[in-house]
C-alpha cells in the first residue's frame, strides 16, 4: 500500500500550508526523514521530511496551492511496489479535487451581499484562521458573505482572496476569467526576474509586508543612535577566538556581546523588556531575544528564549543554533513566538547603522551597526586628551514612545554602550 504524505501541522494556531517547492518529482527515489517539500504558513518556512522510503508516487497538489492540515499532498510507493499509472499528468492533475472552487466562474460585479452561497445566522463563529480574520479586518469584510471552502466549512485564505479579487478589483473586457482565480497563481516568483517582469509575492513576503505595516501603525516609532567604543572586545575575540572554537566546537561572533550587553541593560530598565496589553503594561519575567536573520528569500526572527538565565556560551550557541536552522528551513513555529525584545544586525552588511521597525508585540529593537576602525579622542586616567584608532560601533534603538520615554531609552543605551567599552566578562 502507498504511503500518504499530508500537510503537516506546523503548530497549534496554524490550520493551512502553502506548498511553496516539490524537492522530488514522481518516479524519484526518497529516503525516509529525507526532505521531500517545502511550506509556507503564517509562521515559518519549513522542509517537510518524507514519511517513508520508497519511490514518489503521485503529487497531488502542485507548487502554489494551499491546503488544509492533514490534506494528502502526494503517496510514496515502497520500494518494488508497482506505481500506479495516472491518466492525468502530475502538474495537470492536483488542485482541482484539493482545492474546492470557491467562486462562480462568471461573477457579476455585484453588492458584497450577493456573494454568499451559503446562509448563516447572525452572530455564528465563522471557523477560520487568525491570518483570515486580519485580512478581514484590514479590508473590512463581513466573514459571512464569504463561503468557506475548508474542512467543516472553514473559510480559508484562498476563499478571501478570492473574495476580495472579485469584489475589489474592476472588471475589464481584457481581464481573463476564470483561468486567473488566486489558487491557480504560483505562490513563488520565478528563479529569475529581469527588468520588466510582474513577479507575484511569496507567502513570506507577504506577511512581512502586512506586519511591517502593521507596526508602524499600532507602535509610535522613535530611534536613538550611540556610538559605540568596542576595541576591549574587538581585541579580546581576536586573542580568543581560536581557542574558543577549539574548546566549544563554536565560532565566537559579535552578536553574542551586543545581546548580553543589552540582556544586561533590560534587566536595569525592564520598561524596555514590557509590551503594552490595551492600557496594561506588561512586565515579562524573562528576556527572550529575537534574533533577525537575513534569508535569500526574506526575513525571519526566532528567538532565544530565557536568554537572561544563559552565559556566555550559552547565547553563542543559541543565536548560531538558531540562526542555522532558520536559513536551513528546520524551525518551529513556536521558536519565532514569544519574543520580548529584538536585536537586528543590518551591520553584517556594511550599513553603517539602521533605523528598524518594531518587532511586535516588542516595545524596542535595537540595530547593530557595522564595525569600523576610526579616529576617535581618548581620555587617559589622568585627564590627558589624544588621538588613536579605535574599533567602532553605531548602535541604534528603536522604541515605542506610547510606554517608553526618549530619557529612559537614551540610558538604557547609555547602560549599554557603557557595558560593551568596559566588558569585563569572561567569555568560556
Amino acid at each position: 500500500m502507498p504511503t500518504d504524505i499530508v500537510m503537516p501541522q506546523m503548530g497549534e494556531s496554524i490550520v493551512e500550508g502553502t506548498i511553496t517547492k516539490w524537492l522530488k518529482k514522481p518516479g524519484d527515489k526518497v529516503q525516509r526523514d529525507e526532505p521531500l517539500f517545502e511550506i509556507s504558513t503564517d509562521k515559518v518556512d519549513a522542509e517537510i521530511p518524507a514519511p517513508a522510503s520508497g519511490v514518489l508516487q503521485e503529487i497531488k497538489v502542485v507548487e502554489g496551492n494551499t491546503v488544509q492540515i492533514n490534506t494528502v499532498v502526494g503517496t510514496i510507493a515502497a520500494d518494488g511496489e508497482t506505481m500506479a499509472s495516472s491518466p492525468v499528468p502530475a502538474k495537470a492533475a492536483a488542485p482541482a479535487p484539493v482545492v474546492p472552487v470557491k467562486a462562480p466562474a462568471s461573477p457579476a460585479p455585484a453588492q458584497p451581499a450577493a456573494v454568499s452561497t451559503h446562509s448563516r445566522d447572525e452572530g455564528e463563529d465563522f471557523r477560520s484562521s487568525p491570518l483570515v480574520r486580519k485580512m478581514a479586518r484590514e479590508h473590512n469584510v463581513d466573514l459571512a458573505q464569504i463561503p468557506g471552502t475548508g474542512m467543516g466549512g472553514r473559510i480559508t485564505k484562498q476563499d478571501i482572496t478570492a473574495f476580495l479579487d472579485r469584489v475589489e478589483t474592476p472588471a475589464t473586457p481584457a481581464r481573463p476569467s476564470a483561468s486567473s482565480a488566486p489558487a491557480s497563481r504560483p505562490a513563488t516568483p520565478a528563479p529569475v526576474a529581469i527588468p520588466g517582469d510582474a513577479v507575484p509575492l511569496t507567502n513570506m513576503r507577504k506577511i512581512i509586508a502586512q506586519r511591517m505595516i502593521e507596526s508602524r501603525r499600532t507602535s509610535a516609532h522613535v530611534h536613538c543612535m550611540f556610538e559605540v567604543d568596542i576595541t576591549r572586545i574587538v581585541n579580546l575575540r581576536n586573542k580568543t577566538k581560536n581557542a574558543f572554537e577549539q574548546r566549544h566546537g563554536a565560532r565566537l561572533t559579535f552578536m553574542p556581546f551586543f545581546v548580553r550587553a543589552a540582556i544586561i541593560g533590560l534587566q536595569q530598565f525592564p520598561i524596555i523588556n514590557a509590551s503594552l496589553d490595551g492600557e496594561t503594561i506588561r512586565y515579562h519575567r524573562h528576556v527572550n531575544v529575537g534574533i533577525a536573520v537575513a534569508l535569500d528569500w526574506g526575513l525571519i526572527v526566532p528567538v532565544l528564549k530565557g536568554a537572561d538565565e544563559l552565559n556566555f556560551l550559552g547565547l553563542q550557541r543559541g543565536i548560531s543554533d538558531l540562526g542555522e536552522r532558520a536559513r536551513s528551513k528546520k524551525l518551529k513555529p513556536e521558536e519565532v513566538e514569544g519574543s520580548t525584545f529584538t536585536v537586528t544586525n543590518p551591520g553584517q552588511f556594511g550599513a553603517v547603522f539602521g533605523l528598524p521597525i518594531i518587532n511586535q508585540p516588542n516595545s524596542a529593537i535595537m540595530g547593530v551597526g557595522g564595525i569600523t576602525k576610526a579616529p576617535l579622542v581618548v581620555t587617559d586616567k589622568d585627564g590627558n586628551d589624544s588621538i588613536a584608532i579605535r574599533s567602532v560601533v553605531h548602535l541604534t534603538l528603536g522604541y515605542d514612545h506610547r510606554l517608553i520615554d526618549g530619557a529612559v531609552a537614551d540610558q538604557f543605551m547609555a547602560f549599554v554602550k557603557k557595558t560593551l567599552e568596559n566588558w569585563s566578562e569572561e567569555v568560556g
